[in-house]
């Protein structure tokens, strides 16, 4: 099944962007209407980060998260297999000049995970080189077509968590911005509880520890889907200054106060198929 899934991708790549938009935003409700897991864990943590909306504004809103995610899904195929032109003419960057301002500094970009993710990733990759961190996925045939999609141009330096943060912060000294995606529940060993509209999360510490770490300065990288045949944008954002402070604490409260507000710009395109709030405060039930 999976590499019959993989070969539809593969077809549907050759669609011009507008079809292909279409397309997997009709996927997407498909997926909504069979994917009752997913779309019970979407809903879920709809109900935890906005209770002052009603249950249709919540539905409606996973309505189109789920469009959206549909058609990042099938969009992805443009970037395993197209030219970098076409790589091109899909994802656009704006605010360069924010990171060239601090290149001849150890950077972060700081990529949370919005549906667009792996466009801006691939997208720089087309240009720059870069060093990232990945989960190893349990299929072996989707792992090896996202590590060809994520190297097939200017090849990053690309570890998984199980090598540790000391290759990532020697290649960030060495000169390569690393494009880091900390906003995700991986269990409660290096996280502290903060919390994520307003409800406690457990959230990894490292943007901070690794800033000080490597010296580094944070760009932001974040990368938001456009209608139709527009495609998607990737935009970079000024470093923020006073970064990291002497507060962890504090740090990584500024992070989730940043990703909030660009979930608020954008909230049908956060990717509220996680399981954000899976690991619980010590005492406290499980909302999934």
């Amino acid at each position: 099944m999976t590499r019959v899934a993989i070969f539809l991708l593969w077809l549907l790549h050759f669609l011009p962007l507008r079809a292909l938009a279409r397309l997997g935003g009709a996927a997407g409700m498909v997926f909504y209407g069979l994917g009752r897991e997913r779309r019970r864990v979407a809903l879920t943590n709809l109900r935890l980060c906005f209770p002052q909306w009603d249950e249709a504004r919540r539905r409606s809103l996973a309505r189109r998260h789920f469009r959206a995610f549909g058609r990042s899904v099938l969009e992805h195929g443009v970037l395993w297999w197209s030219a970098k032109a076409r790589v091109h003419e899909l994802v656009r960057i704006e605010g360069l000049e924010h990171w060239r301002a601090v290149a001849d500094r150890p950077v972060i970009w700081l990529a949370p995970h919005f549906v667009g993710l792996d466009m801006g990733g691939i997208r720089l990759t087309a240009d720059f080189p870069l060093v990232s961190v990945y989960s190893r996925q349990k299929d072996p045939a989707v792992d090896a077509l996202l590590y060809r999609g994520r190297t097939r141009f200017v090849v990053p330096e690309l570890y998984s968590r199980q090598d540790g943060i000391r290759p990532v912060v020697k290649a960030m000294r060495a000169g390569l911005p690393f494009y880091y995606l900390p906003d995700m529940d991986f269990g409660d060993r290096d996280s502290i509880f903060l919390p994520f509209f307003g409800v406690p999360a457990a959230t990894v510490t490292g943007l901070s520890r690794i800033a000080r770490l490597a010296d580094a300065v944070v760009v932001p990288a974040v990368t938001r889907q456009l209608p139709g045949a527009d495609g998607y944008v990737l935009t970079f954002y000024p470093a923020w200054r006073d970064f990291p402070s002497e507060d962890l604490e504090r740090d990584t409260r500024r992070m989730n106060a940043f990703i909030e507000e660009r979930v608020l710009e954008m909230p049908e395109q956060y990717f509220w198929l996680h399981k954000r709030f899976k690991t619980r405060p010590p005492g406290e039930e499980r909302l999934y």
